[in-house]
């Protein structure tokens, strides 16, 4: 049995892709600042992603490690250096670092079990820490780095198959026994949810480990989705605990916080502070979508064309150096945009966070996936969605027919990797949408509204007393008392 001033000890595993580390990172850290020995393990060069932070935490007198293993790069034929999904940019590439993840099991569970924790918080994409906890006899908390709404969808999808019943892909059919009536068309699902398939077997496996688990963290907040999180409650998993907005408790605690004593402000928020209040339109697929040449293109012209200020994050990869990097862009572009103060280009990092929340910037054109959109949602933002793939034609069902804070624009086609290949989303069909959204009409104006009372609502959520916050404690406080009982 463990004594009762013995510090509780846990360890986090994050998979090896930025939306995965981290909010994982983000809960590390929250249980360190609250008297938890936390060790995050991951691979050395993921650890640089977050180290600056840690250290700042453990320099502070937090109990925080980092546990870093080499990845077995050679083994698999990868190039060194490539250590999350972020960086790869090729099918071929991801499939290499899935096989060098799998080899990192055994020295995971070797230093897991040297380590004996009392508790393994483990990312959804490594079912087999479920049976390594079963082994310790450690309770074993899974992640889902989503929301409630995205699980209560696919266990409808599971138990009616609606999908099933239409004629067509481009059909719409309501997907019963939900809080809400949703739409969804079939060519808008993941291809595992419509046929049997290696990874709808990995997803099955998932699942099977949720009623073995001692319970799920989502990074969504309860008031932001209470039906959805009751029904979950209610229908899959009776024990979960909702712990975000991670950005928001992170700035509460003063972690995460870098030390701009020192630091330049980005260019991108100067500019922004010579607009008008709620004009700019923040632009930015998240860090793995690769669009066409000539998607970027039609992004462009659309931009040029509403006449709105505006912030454009692009990252290409594979292009060889000089001026063959900005063939998608037409003649002539930047040097307009920049001569009529019309938008700035970010190629590469940009601080969202501080973007996002700038009193200039009026809405955001993204593709859904859950970290951008809460951290959207938290600032109180409108939203012109585009989903792409993984699960982000669930989040923007979340935001446009629940939340009712957007509007939903692109072929509806899902894609099965970080590679664009859905049919072109045209110049006009764009400057519609951000026209609407940024043009002041009563409909905009209420989704702007909406978007601002969602946004007070996260806030409070980590505030003491709030929802997430009480689900922090709570969560932390039943570990302490298993350990005890050991």
């Amino acid at each position: 049995m463990a004594k009762k001033d013995q510090k509780l000890s846990v360890v986090f595993l994050p998979y090896l892709a930025p939306s995965h580390i981290i909010p994982m990172v983000d809960i590390a850290r929250l249980f360190a600042g609250r008297g938890v020995a936390a060790t995050i393990i991951t691979t050395t060069n993921n650890a640089l992603l977050f180290r600056d932070s840690v250290n700042h935490d453990a320099a502070s007198g937090l109990n925080i490690s980092v546990h870093t293993l080499k990845l077995p790069s050679a083994q698999v034929d990868l190039p060194e250096g490539i250590e999350n999904f972020g960086q790869c940019t090729s099918p071929q590439l991801m499939a290499k670092l899935g096989y060098a993840i799998a080899l990192l099991q055994n020295p995971i569970e070797e230093f897991i079990r040297d380590n004996r924790p009392d508790c393994i918080v483990s990312d959804m994409f490594f079912p087999w820490t479920v049976d390594l906890a079963d082994e310790l006899q450690v309770p074993r908390i899974m992640l889902y780095p989503t929301n409630s709404f995205f699980h209560c969808v696919s266990h409808s999808l599971r138990l009616y198959a609606p999908h099933e019943k239409v004629q067509s892909d481009s059909e719409d059919f309501l997907i019963p026994g939900l809080p809400d009536e949703i739409h969804m068309a079939r060519s808008e699902l993941q291809d595992h949810v419509k046929a049997k398939s290696r990874y709808g077997d990995l997803i099955n496996s998932i699942r099977e480990t949720e009623g073995r688990s001692y319970g799920i963290i989502f990074t969504s907040f309860y008031d932001l989705e209470p039906a959805y999180s009751d029904h979950f409650k209610k229908v899959v998993a009776s024990k979960c605990w909702n712990l975000g907005p991670l950005s928001l408790f992170a700035n509460r605690d003063n972690v995460g916080q870098k030390n701009n004593s020192g630091e330049e402000k980005h260019s991108c928020l100067s500019w922004l502070d010579t607009q008008k209040p709620n004009s700019v339109l923040y632009v930015c697929f998240g860090s793995m979508v690769q669009f066409s040449d000539a998607q970027l293109t039609q992004i462009g012209l659309a931009l040029e064309a509403s006449g709105h200020p505006f912030v454009w994050v692009v990252r290409k990869e594979g292009k060889s150096e000089g001026k063959q990097e900005e063939s998608w862009l037409t003649e002539g572009y930047e040097e307009r945009m920049g001569r009529d103060n019309m938008g700035v280009i970010i190629k590469g990092w940009a601080p969202q966070l501080e973007i996002l929340d700038h009193q200039a910037v009026g809405g955001f054109l993204n593709h859904c996936g859950w970290n951008s959109l809460l951290e959207s949602l938290t600032a109180g933002l409108p939203l012109i969605s585009w989903p792409l793939f993984a699960e982000h034609f669930y989040n923007s069902k979340l935001s446009t027919q629940v939340l009712k804070i957007g509007v939903e624009i692109g072929p509806r086609v899902w894609n099965s990797g970080f590679e664009i290949n859905s049919p072109l989303v045209g110049m006009n069909e764009l400057t519609k949408a951000i026209t609407f959204l940024m043009g002041g009409s009563p409909e905009a104006v209420e989704m702007r509204q909406r978007a601002e009372e969602i946004s007070i609502k996260a806030k409070r959520a980590v505030e003491e007393g709030g929802r997430s916050y009480c689900d922090l404690k709570a969560l932390i406080e039943e570990l302490k008392a298993y350990a005890l009982q050991k």
